[in-house]
């Protein structure tokens, strides 16, 4: 990808009460993903002189509806290059917040069009059976990220 842009993200990992992650279902019908579906976790890109913990609170309010001070810690770090829904070519460093959320009912009142066009549901997974599921994850190593943060064992 020697094309690709740098987009820097903050991306959110989010357990409630019972250490349950919270993923969305991406299905794209149209674009340069198009019949594409996965499982990923809230987050998104650093808006030009965001910071990481900056633009976690940002993506977690405007993807769930939860506003928070802070986002926690950061437990977990990666680059990976992709493509994006709009066909840009990106190479993104990231960083995965831990945040507890024991009481969140998601809201999509903040979701962009985009995200009302791909966004097609949520849920919250326990290792088992995010390990289990026959669809695509992405971070395809979440459950050991959460493992090696001490989350899930």
């Amino acid at each position: 990808m020697d094309d690709a842009i740098d987009r820097p993200a903050a991306r959110l990992l989010v357990l409630d009460g019972a250490d349950r992650l919270l993923l969305f279902r991406f299905a794209y019908a149209e674009g340069a993903l198009a019949g594409n579906v996965y499982w990923a976790p809230p987050g998104g890109g650093l808006e030009p002189g965001e910071t990481y913990a900056e633009a976690a609170c940002r993506e977690l309010l405007e993807e769930t509806g939860l506003a928070i001070a802070h986002p926690g810690p950061v437990v977990a770090r990666r680059t990976v290059s992709f493509v994006m829904p709009d066909g840009r070519r990106v190479r993104s460093d990231e960083r995965y917040f831990l945040v507890r959320a024991p009481d969140l009912v998601v809201s999509s009142a903040g979701w962009s069009e985009d995200e009302r066009k791909a966004l097609v549901g949520h849920a919250w997974w326990k290792r088992q059976a995010l390990a289990a599921l026959a669809e695509q994850v992405w971070p395809d190593d979440l459950c050991i990220m959460l493992a090696e943060a001490g989350i899930w064992r």
